[in-house]
């Protein structure tokens, strides 16, 4: 069984700390500040707590460096094909989600910018950075796939550069006219959701995918094409405390938000605006009262680059990408067939997150496993999976 292979007690070491110092490094690493540009000393946000001299106010996330960048000097060719006529909204919009594939620098910044507690303190903003290689995962007529590879490379304490460290990212699923929703509970529970043909006539679905393939959050929208933009605007929806929280935050139990995708001429962007929710403990006959903590604005940047090797973004997702797909495919099954369902813990401390991470990385540096991938992936939902149907 899985929980004998991931047991922490009976794991071989070296089968698990390249794992382990992997997500580490995707926590810390992801912080690093702006490669070359000696100027940069400080991070700064537009939005700030200007009357708030607290110097734990400064941006958390680590300091690492990384090596230097060059943007696409020249204007981004999918943002250009996007300017001419003649194409309908339905091919703008495959355009315009196809053109969000590629090599990037990315940025990642979130702030508090309401508190609505009594006696609310300002919270510590967030900022990283990566480099990313969006890979087409597929491309149908009405749906796109696109998978993020982070390849990350940093600055060690003598001043060389460390080799490069290549990681699954997050996962976008792009459906048009799709009229069932994922939508998050709360507790780690998700339960299917019906929507009326004509509410989402003209729409795209986005579902997001975490690191380890499980469904996120999934939102509808609409695109919408003017000269010199094409964005998308989600739907409200729940979403699980982000990774970046979960360690440095227990006071609230989900986001409530929106996602703006907009494409750009040296890229894209992706924006939220985020309230952070707790959940009230609900009295006999009566739902669960939610509590607003505050309001988050978050703003990601993807800008094209050039001469960055993503060899290794390459090759993991070539030896990687069969096991991936039979992840995918298990989780669509369930998706397909299954009213509700929630991810649970599994004995001694393990996880789904670790297990499938763990498995992905070992397929990645060429050591067989003990079992068969799709018993693998059988055992995986058995034991980290619990799904119902009404």
């Amino acid at each position: 069984m899985i929980r004998n292979n991931f047991d922490v007690k009976t794991a071989s070491r070296k089968l698990i700390c390249p794992m382990l110092a992997a997500i580490c490094l995707l926590v810390s690493v992801m912080g690093w500040t702006n490669e070359d540009s000696s100027d940069v000393q400080v991070q700064r946000f537009t939005y700030s707590w200007q009357f708030h001299n607290d110097s734990e106010l400064s941006p958390r996330g680590g300091t690492s460096k990384g090596p230097v960048i060059t943007k696409l000097s020249e204007v981004n060719p999918s943002w250009l094909e996007l300017q001419k006529s003649g194409a309908s909204n339905f091919e703008k919009d495959r355009m315009a989600i196809l053109s969000m594939a590629g090599e990037y620098q990315a940025s990642f910044d979130f702030i508090e910018t309401i508190g609505f507690a009594e006696n609310y303190s300002p919270q510590n903003p967030y900022q990283s950075w990566g480099t990313e290689y969006i890979f087409v995962v597929e491309n149908r007529e009405s749906f796109i796939s696109l998978q993020h590879i982070l390849v990350m490379t940093v600055q060690t304490p003598d001043g060389e550069m460390s080799k490069p460290m290549t990681m699954k990212h997050w996962r976008q699923d792009w459906s048009y006219e799709d009229s069932e929703l994922n939508v998050y509970q709360g507790n780690n529970t998700w339960r299917m959701k019906q929507l009326p043909a004509k509410t989402v006539k003209g729409h795209w679905t986005q579902a997001v995918y975490q690191v380890d393939d499980s469904p996120r959050y999934e939102g509808f929208g609409r695109w919408k094409h003017y000269s010199g933009t094409s964005f998308w605007l989600s739907s409200e929806t729940r979403r699980p405390v982000p990774r970046r929280e979960t360690s440095v935050r227990r006071d609230y139990d989900y986001l409530l938000g929106t996602n703006r995708h907009t494409i750009t001429p040296t890229g894209w962007t992706q924006e939220e605006d985020n309230l952070k929710v707790r959940i009230v403990e609900k009295q006999a006959n009566s739902s669960p009262k939610i509590v607003v903590v505050a309001r988050e604005a978050g703003l990601n940047r993807y800008e094209r680059i050039v001469g960055f090797d993503f060899s290794p973004a390459r090759e993991f997702w070539e030896k990687t990408s069969p096991f991936w797909g039979k992840v995918r495919a298990k989780w669509k099954n369930l998706l397909d067939q299954s009213a509700q369902y929630q991810l649970v813990g599994g004995a001694a401390g393990t996880s789904y997150l670790m297990s499938v991470l763990v498995e992905g990385d070992k397929i990645s540096r060429n050591i067989v496993s003990d079992k068969n991938q799709d018993e693998f992936v059988e055992e995986l939902f058995e034991q980290f999976v619990e799904a119902e149907n009404d």
